[in-house]
């Protein structure tokens, strides 16, 4: 059985980044950059002005000024500023030449229809100066960066419409288990439906991978070695779950060693979500996920998602805080990593949800994080601080 930590740096090592590819700067979301993405002009282009007001010489701030032009974002400035000259100007508005600030419209006193007086000889210059904010040739994103919401305006400024990144592995999602009927069937009483498959293609949405759905397979090795062999005619990754414990009709860990594929985990030190492995076959690669929903979503979790991260050259790091726990909270084996569902009160503090178990569907739906206890801690007391983990 192997901790979590060893068993990810396992998993991760194996990724064989894919090549990359041109999409479109709107289809660019949620892929990975490759190649640092250069400015081809300063930004901002010219001298810009911060608010509306009016355009001056400071030294002239006192006097009487004469408005000579009204300048609108767009518009390119018809005359320089003179001595005891201003320009009416609007925000982003190119800021004329001779001036040396802007007055805030607020601080302006109408002294004749075209003259006005500044009434704070204090102002601020106002000004967004050229190349501020990047100089032509800076890098403004770099190499590997997972292209988020708040990325998407610095490609456009940089007017990068067509972005290199990184391919999405092509992904398949089985499930096995002869109990099992899809989701618009009526089990039998001895059937449960299949809530595994929905879960694993949401969270490959979530990093804008479509995955095939191949279906559920029963538990018959002839007939699992031949899905399986399949799979991986158009996939790089097949994610599959159930079949791989250690009961009798366990039959993934034989059917992949039997086509070919290296088994490097087998066990991992985490709960829930003992059972999983994790085969490699040159550029194909395994997950068998546990049958339990709450396992496997988990599993996906913390390795899943960074390992196809690492594929498209991206490392994924969930994200961590500590808090203090609201309530005592123990627990009867302390010989692997628990992570175990919570929500965050009105406090800030972990509060645990009622949870039964590896099955227990209904105790993640009302979670917001994963509260961690270590190996070796069975109990944490009221106020004591837990890593949780965002889900």
């Amino acid at each position: 059985m192997i901790e979590y930590t060893d068993a990810l740096k396992i998993i991760v090592e194996q990724a064989l980044p894919l090549p990359s590819e041109k999409v479109e700067i709107n289809d660019a979301h949620q892929r990975v950059l490759a190649g640092n993405v250069r400015i081809d002009m300063d930004m901002p282009p010219f001298n810009k002005s911060a608010m509306d007001g009016y355009a001056c010489r400071k030294v002239d701030l006192g006097n009487t000024l004469q408005v000579i032009e009204t300048i609108y974002a767009g518009k390119d400035p018809e005359k320089a500023i003179g001595k005891n000259q201003c320009a009416k100007i609007m925000t982003g508005a190119v800021v004329p030449e001779g001036a040396d600030c802007v007055f805030m419209v607020e601080d302006a006193e109408m002294v004749d229809t075209d003259r006005i007086r500044c009434t704070n000889e204090n102002t601020k210059n106002n000004i967004s100066y050229r190349g501020e904010d990047a100089r032509a040739g800076d890098s403004l994103l770099p190499d590997s960066t997972l292209l988020c919401a708040r990325h998407l305006p610095l490609l456009a400024m940089a007017g990068a419409t067509e972005v290199e990144v990184y391919k999405k592995p092509e992904v398949s999602v089985m499930v096995s288990g002869t109990e099992l009927v899809e989701p618009q069937e009526k089990p039998q009483p001895f059937q449960i439906r299949n809530s595994n498959s929905s879960q694993l293609l949401a969270q490959l949405k979530d990093m804008a991978i479509k995955a095939n759905y191949i279906g559920i397979t029963k538990d018959d090795e002839a007939l699992l070695e031949q899905t399986i062999t399949r799979a991986f005619e158009k996939s790089d990754v097949l994610l599959l779950t159930g079949g791989v414990s250690v009961g009798e009709y366990d039959l993934i860990p034989g059917i992949l060693q039997k086509l070919g594929f290296d088994i490097l985990i087998s066990k991992t030190a985490i709960q829930p979500g003992k059972p999983m492995v994790f085969a490699q076959k040159g550029k194909r690669y395994c997950f068998g996920l546990s049958g339990n929903p709450v396992s496997s979503f988990i599993q996906f979790e913390l390795y899943v998602r960074p390992f196809l991260y690492a594929l498209m050259r991206y490392v994924y790091r969930a994200m961590r805080v500590c808090l203090p726990i609201h309530s005592n909270f123990k627990r009867r084996n302390d010989a692997r990593l628990l992570l175990a569902p919570g929500f965050i009160n009105q406090n800030n503090e972990v509060e645990p949800v009622e949870f039964h178990g590896s099955a227990h569907i209904g105790g993640l739906s009302g979670a917001q994080v994963l509260f961690e206890l270590p190996i070796g801690i069975k109990e944490v007391k009221k106020g004591d601080l837990v890593y949780v983990r965002f889900i």
